[in-house]
């Protein structure tokens, strides 16, 4: 079951929290779809800032964006304009009224080796720059490795080097047990577009135990 579930639906109460934080009721789809486009939309636009996550949570008249990037001066900007100006464009394309009024929040990661979503971005970015598949691979394992993970296996699948038949190749280090529910287990998928079509990169990334278990045992 573990090969064929999210791991982070699969471990959703008790190694990840919800993205979207909030109590829709009648307004959940309403919320639910406005959710996805601007996930999407601060994703296309900080694509080169190392996002990680893009959580919401919402309140009466208020919503609040946490977005955690490796690169937060990327997205500060010189004194601060290239956040107020991100702030503006989500205002005038989702609430144009003013309610709920937006905030931004940039959180850094300071271990972008050790997320699943920043090691996938990497390796697609540089598939995309036409950097060979298995050096981005190899250099990706040592340094989430170098940081202490406890194992990472990475699976990237399309016309690999432009070949003729797509085929899937697979690269691991260390453990990753998908069906132990106590190892917090990261996962990403990213898409690189490239001259030969769109190739996948699957990552998964053993951080080792979760804390709050530990602390109970």
């Amino acid at each position: 079951m573990g090969h064929k579930i999210n791991p982070h639906s699969n471990r959703m109460s008790i190694t990840s929290a919800w993205q979207s934080r909030w109590f829709g009721g009648n307004k959940f789809k309403e919320y639910l779809v406005s959710d996805i486009k601007i996930r999407d939309y601060i994703q296309k636009k900080l694509n080169n800032a190392g996002v990680k996550s893009v959580t919401i949570i919402r309140s009466r008249d208020k919503l609040a964006i946490e977005v955690i990037t490796s690169k937060p001066g990327l997205v500060i900007g010189r004194g601060g304009q290239g956040i107020t100006d991100l702030k503006a464009q989500v205002q005038k394309l989702f609430y144009p009224a003013g309610i709920p009024a937006i905030r931004i929040d940039i959180v850094e990661d300071r271990n972008p080796e050790l997320s699943a979503e920043l090691v996938a971005q990497n390796i697609g970015n540089q598939i995309e720059r036409r950097i060979p598949y298995r050096r981005a691979c190899k250099q990706a394992l040592e340094k989430t490795m170098a940081k202490n993970a406890k194992g990472i296996k990475i699976i990237v699948s399309g016309r690999l080097n432009g070949a003729e038949i797509a085929r899937t190749e697979k690269f691991q280090t260390g453990s990753i047990p998908l069906s132990r529910f106590n190892i917090n287990i990261d996962h990403a998928v990213y898409h690189a577009k490239t001259t030969y079509g769109v190739t996948g990169v699957k990552v998964w990334v053993n951080l080792g135990p979760h804390q709050i278990i530990e602390e109970e045992k």
